[in-house]
């Protein structure tokens, strides 16, 4: 009986699949073997796509006349720097007595290119080849991956998506890098005063630099408006709370012209001049014409795909995507948490069946063990299948990264950082097994002299998942805004809500004899007032990305959604893949392109950056689209499902090089780009000028 052949992705893994497997064989150079297992690895790629150079070598110099290229056979070669390794493992896969190959590579789309590439450039023929699919690296997950383990051909759709993403960003790169550069880099050169300038172009890359600089350009913008408030100051039973005019129908400044928006002024002397109005009513009292209690239920989010979790590390660590990637990548190696490259964020039926196994084993993290042990003591994860969290629908490759309740041994080698993270990931898990938080609602009207005021608390009632998830307990969250909504009927956010509650308000959330009086109010009861006050504000621009937001704005093709829940509701087909986005950033700040604030994880375009856009805005705009980027994606979901053949999404990729290439051939709008780089400029120098400032003053 031949030998069976695993190969992982990287030594670490491969030392997984050995332990897993109990070998205790010779460890020679690049492999390890025992009387009939082996077990090699890559080091992530082997192989690479091969510069155009390699089908012609008078390629090798950038001409306008040679684009566009489109080579209907692709060309691919070994990385100079691993070629040791790739010829030990040619050698291993077509060693004769080899009869089972077993794929080991990371379990998504770019696993499964590694280790097709190696196979094809290793000329790999009559083996039984099949394909290992793992959630984590636990031995018992490893085993059953093996055990479970299918035909390599059933993922053929899989690797035909592989090689399409691969040879799209080649194809659009390669064309379009070399197309803006000859026809565009001289004038970006011409304003910089540089000597050459090579523009960086990329499917995914550039529609991100385009978001990141018209947002930049919507702040430059964006002029303020400043606006006035009226708020009263009520007295109940001694106890006072701030309510805020509203126009409303009676009013004596219902749907006028001099409103901004439905709670503000235009202008400071009209609520002066309705607080003169009122005050001649002495003394000045309101009747309370609706008083609303509601129950109100917040239940635990959903579980952490990578998305999320760099979107919440960035704004709670400040560390970027890539950090946060690297961090979980490790936690993950360490069997720790599961994959980590996952876009899902729910469970898998089957993994709801033996869920049971991760809470247990959390009971040895002391950090939660006491949740978890609540949670197996009380059964609550026994129907936890029935629940939203558990959604076979909603997971292509993996489900969500959640702890695997393994690898406790691994921690005392973690920095604080990846240890943190961990417990960021273990409460997120351990919060779905618990009850919604429970709030109680209350909403005020009041009504003096015609004029209306209006009064919202939030208050908390039961902790419910909020007491692991270690959100802030307080329960300080009330409804009365400092400044009108930019937009009808939008969500704050509970940070920005909480920023804007008047001091007053905040303070009275956290007082119990304010709670109970709320409980006493009646409708038709007075109220006195004891003052009128105007707060002035102004309108906020939109906010810079942060490296976290940025994330989610590329999952969710190219909209940044605040809310949680809706989130979830909406999401669809993403910039680029949860595999591929913090690089795509870490690659934009490093061509310098974008800046990264290391401090604050804010995002911001470089000049360099905002001229780049400026020629492909004048010549590509498609790329620019996130809409129709995301659509590429999907494309290629859609090769992977066996929905579309390989070569109709070809076909449609040639049409577009192709296309778009001969048309900024035909454009000659070189010159008329100064107007543009000198509008941008303007800014930056702007920015030099106040340095100076500061530097001259220190």
């Amino acid at each position: 009986m031949g030998k069976m052949l695993y190969i992982a992705e990287k030594p670490s893994v491969a030392q997984q699949f050995a332990a897993a497997l109990k070998i205790s064989g010779k460890r020679a150079d690049g492999y390890i073997e025992s009387a009939d297992t082996i077990v090699t690895w890559c080091v992530g790629h082997l192989i690479t796509m091969s510069y155009p150079e390699a089908y012609d070598p008078g390629l090798k110099r950038w001409s306008l006349y040679t684009l566009p290229f489109l080579p209907k056979d692709f060309k691919y070669q070994v990385i100079e720097n691993v070629s040791k390794q790739f010829q030990t493992v040619k050698t291993l896969l077509n060693r004769p007595d080899v009869e089972q190959i077993y794929i080991c590579t990371d379990s998504g789309r770019e696993g499964e290119y590694i280790y097709r590439l190696v196979d094809q450039m290793a000329k790999v023929k009559g083996k039984i080849r099949k394909r290992v699919w793992i959630d984590s690296q636990t031995e018992e997950e490893i085993l059953r991956g093996i055990q479970n383990a299918k035909d390599w051909s059933d993922y053929d759709n899989l690797a035909a998506s592989a090689y399409l993403r691969a040879k799209e960003d080649y194809l659009m790169g390669i064309n379009f890098s070399r197309l803006l550069t000859l026809k565009y880099g001289p004038a970006i050169s011409s304003y910089m005063k540089t000597e050459r300038t090579v523009l960086s172009v990329g499917r995914v890359m550039t529609c991100v630099l385009g978001m990141v600089v018209r947002r930049e350009r919507e702040i430059r913008q964006f002029v303020k408006t400043p606006f006035y408030r009226l708020v009263g100051d009520f007295e109940s039973s001694g106890l006072h709370f701030e309510g805020e005019w509203r126009s409303a129908e009676g009013s004596r400044y219902f749907q006028s012209p001099y409103l901004y928006k439905e709670n503000g002024f235009k202008e400071r002397k009209y609520p002066e001049e309705l607080i003169g109005i009122l005050k001649q009513n002495n003394p000045l009292a309101a009747i309370l014409l609706k008083v609303e209690k509601k129950k109100e239920t917040k239940n635990p989010p959903l579980l952490y795909n990578l998305a999320e979790l760099q979107n919440d590390c960035s704004k709670m660590f400040k560390i970027s995507p890539d950090q946060t990637l690297q961090i979980v990548q490790e936690l993950y190696e360490k069997k720790l948490v599961t994959y980590p490259r996952t876009d899902a964020r729910v469970l898998s039926t089957a993994a709801a069946k033996e869920i049971h196994k991760n809470i247990g084993g959390l009971q040895n993290y002391s950090l939660v063990k006491s949740f978890a042990a609540e949670i197996l003591t009380k059964g609550a994860y026994k129907n936890i299948a029935k629940t939203r969290y558990v959604n076979d629908k909603q997971i292509t490759d993996h489900y969500a990264i959640v702890p695997t309740g393994q690898g406790f041994g691994a921690m005392k080698g973690l920095s604080p950082l990846a240890i943190k993270v961990y417990e960021l990931i273990a409460r997120r898990f351990l919060s779905i097994f618990y009850p919604a938080a429970i709030y109680q609602k209350y909403s005020l009207e009041m009504e003096a002299d015609r004029e209306h005021f209006f009064a919202g608390f939030r208050v908390l009632k039961d902790l419910g998942y909020l007491k692991v998830a270690q959100v802030d307990r307080s329960g300080k969250a009330a409804d009365l805004s400092s400044k009108p909504s930019e937009a009808k009927g939008a969500k704050k956010s509970e940070e920005s809500q909480e920023k804007e509650d008047s001091e007053l308000n905040r303070k009275n959330q956290g007082n119990p004899a304010f709670i109970a009086m709320l409980d006493t109010l009646k409708k038709g009861m007075k109220l006195p007032v004891k003052d009128l006050m105007i707060k002035e504000g102004e309108t906020s621009p939109p906010k810079r990305y942060s490296s976290g937001s940025m994330i989610l704005a590329m999952e969710n093709a190219g909209q940044l959604i605040e809310d949680e829940e809706l989130r979830a509701q909406i999401k669809g087909s993403g910039i680029g893949t949860s595999a591929t986005r913090a690089e795509i950033l870490k690659k934009l700040v490093n061509i310098q392109y974008l800046a990264l604030n290391g401090k604050t994880q804010v995002i911001t375009p470089t000049l360099l950056g905002e001229l780049v856009f400026d020629v492909v805005n004048a010549s590509i705009r498609q790329l620019l689209n996130p809409e129709l980027t995301a659509s590429w994606e999907k494309g290629l979901t859609y090769v992977a499902e066996g929905t579309i053949t390989p070569e109709e999404y070809m076909k449609k990729l040639e049409h577009f090089v192709a296309g778009r290439t001969y048309g900024v051939l035909k454009l000659n709008n070189e010159h008329q780009l100064r107007e543009y780089f000198e509008a941008a400029g303007k800014n930056y120098q702007k920015q030099a000028a106040k340095t100076a400032g500061k530097e001259g003053g220190t």
